[in-house]
């Protein structure tokens, strides 16, 4: 896939990234809705992107943290930061790019908690939060998996 570039809404952060898989993702969970004012629209990112510029992260939670601009609050990427498998994943805030990268919506996460005003059409993979803690959230040690 070719690298992307992007940049936040005031233009001090740039962002080059290459997407890790053809996939546009939304995210309906409670901290997403609250950080961007709906959902989060995000492009997975393989290894090795580079965000210059006025970054500031935020923990969001026991596993994992966000990435704003420090000068206008555009949303840049939420990072898996607990050890393991999924540590150091990181989705891209798909607004950054032109047209989101060019990529179909093919996952929407936590869509047992998005409001009932709008909704998405198409075959896209839907997981409820059950699902999602299932598949992603790090087990604690010792606790079966």
């Amino acid at each position: 896939m070719s690298e992307l570039q992007g940049y936040c809404m005031c233009g001090a952060v740039t962002v080059s990234m290459t997407p890790a898989r053809d996939a546009l993702g939304a995210c309906h969970c409670d901290m997403c809705r609250r950080w961007t004012s709906s959902m989060l629209m995000t492009l997975p990112a393989s290894p090795g992107y580079a965000a210059l510029g006025p970054v500031k992260t935020y923990v969001s939670s026991d596993w994992a943290e966000r990435a704003f601009c420090a000068d206008c609050g555009s949303a840049l990427w939420y990072r898996i930061t607990a050890p393991g498998e999924m540590h150091g994943q990181t989705q891209m805030a798909a607004g950054l790019f032109d047209n989101a990268g060019e990529r179909a919506l093919s996952l929407e996460l936590y869509i047992d908690q998005k409001p009932e005003g709008y909704a998405f059409t198409g075959p896209q993979r839907k997981m409820t939060e059950a699902d999602v803690m299932a598949a992603f959230r790090p087990s604690a040690e010792g606790e079966d998996q």
